[in-house]
């Protein structure tokens, strides 16, 4: 097989990959597609394995992310952290739905901010399910939408606060100081935005919601308590380590194991039922979206991306930033951002010269855009992921027909506050 035939073959094959990642053809969990994919280009020697090995390295500090953030979820869930938080948040709303959202919104927000948006699909989205059926809400998709929107809306105030944005900066990663002045106001402008068009669009279904007072508050438990003390104590360390420019990953996996042992102890139970827990295909599904993306660099797409790139910033400076980032937010709804934000990383790390905010306008493409579908990002598959372990489901059409109304306006917004602060 010449060259080019060889080339034209594996990009088939990845955007097969990214299809069956997608669409989930009869049903069959995204891991299975992206590791199907990442197999059939070494085995039909369309990417070296030596490529394909390197590919599943460079995820592993996204590995070690998401097995704390995992950890964590499942060891709250089991103590009934969630249950306790749900009844706070239930009995604080007196009543009112549109106080019920506004208070989980919030809490996501923060969430998010500070233990990333996997967490706030991870480990927020459960305890929102707790909180609707305490509350007895006739449906609880409303306020399970604000799990999905505002971890991607918020995924950009701190370095932390999303796995693609240590992607997309790789080793340039700028010091939580230098950060905040880039983003604050963008990251601000999208997280009021998608609240108030968020809440918009869901007008009809809080309409008239009656939210039920009488919740007893269940007692907390001591393994509850330490689950708690232990996610307090991993959003200190993930701010420590960002501010003085560490990876995240391995802090964030020790933190959870640790958690996972104090309150394991103190409960004198079994670790099994959080082992069984854990959704452990996500793993997978990561490494091999990684492949996927060396097929696209060793197949000539990233450097021809990064030729494109300079061409933009040379002619057109400001606009070109502005049309870099409407793409790229779209190209994460078509590929997921994880591969899109890998894609754009290394075509703008091949490029000859890259202005700031072109790679901020790319950074927040990265974070909004996926608010468009439920597989514009990782955040959002696991939140689905989540949301199937509660018994609950949510077509992509539903979620579409949010998203449209939602995201544009608001990373439109946040691009044109990036643009005022450059």
């Amino acid at each position: 097989m010449n060259p080019d035939t060889a080339n034209t073959v594996a990009l088939a094959v990845s955007a097969l990959a990214t299809a069956g990642v997608i669409l989930r053809p009869r049903g069959l969990p995204e891991a299975i597609w992206a590791v199907a994919g990442a197999v059939l280009l070494v085995a039909f020697g369309l990417l070296p394995w030596r490529a394909a090995l390197a590919g599943v390295q460079a995820g592993l500090d996204v590995y070690f992310f998401l097995l704390g953030m995992m950890l964590l979820s499942e060891v709250a869930r089991e103590t009934g952290l969630f249950d306790w938080l749900a009844a706070i948040a239930t009995a604080h709303a007196k009543g009112s739905a549109s106080r019920l959202f506004l208070s989980i919104y919030v809490v996501g927000t923060i969430v998010t901010v500070f233990l990333s948006n996997d967490a706030t699909a991870v480990v927020l989205t459960p305890a929102v399910a707790a909180a609707a059926r305490s509350a007895r809400v006739r449906n609880p998709l409303p306020y399970l939408l604000i799990c999905a929107f505002v971890a991607n809306a918020a995924s950009f105030v701190l370095p932390i606060s999303n796995p693609a944005n240590l992607v997309l900066y790789g080793k340039d990663m700028p010091p939580l100081l230098e950060w905040l002045p880039l983003y604050l106001l963008p990251s601000v402008v999208a997280v009021a935005a998608t609240f108030l068009l968020l809440r918009w669009s869901q007008r009809v279904e809080l309409a008239g919601e009656m939210v039920a007072r009488d919740v007893p508050r269940p007692r907390l438990s001591v393994g509850g308590r330490a689950a708690g003390l232990g996610i307090v104590a991993t959003a200190i360390v993930l701010l420590a380590v960002s501010a003085f420019d560490i990876p995240l990953g391995l802090p964030t996996a020790i933190a959870g194991i640790l958690t996972a042992l104090l309150t394991l102890s103190v409960e004198r139970a079994s670790p099994l039922r959080i082992v069984r827990g854990i959704s452990w295909g996500v793993l997978p599904l990561v490494a091999g979206l990684f492949v996927l993306v060396q097929a696209l660099d060793h197949a000539g797409v990233i450097s021809a991306l990064a030729g494109e790139i300079d061409r933009a910033v040379r002619l057109w400076h400001s606009g070109a930033a502005f049309g870099a980032g409407i793409t790229i937010a779209f190209a994460s709804n078509l590929m997921n951002n994880l591969p899109a934000g890998l894609v754009a990383a290394n075509a703008m790390h091949s490029a000859q010269a890259m202005p700031e905010l072109f790679r901020r306008a790319m950074l927040i493409g990265v974070d909004v855009g996926p608010n468009l579908s439920v597989t514009g990002s990782l955040a959002t598959i696991l939140w689905l992921a989540a949301l199937r372990r509660e018994g609950i489901k949510v077509s992509a059409g539903a979620f579409l027909k949010t998203g449209m109304v939602v995201m544009l306006p608001a990373l439109l917004l946040a691009l044109g506050a990036a643009w005022l602060t450059r």
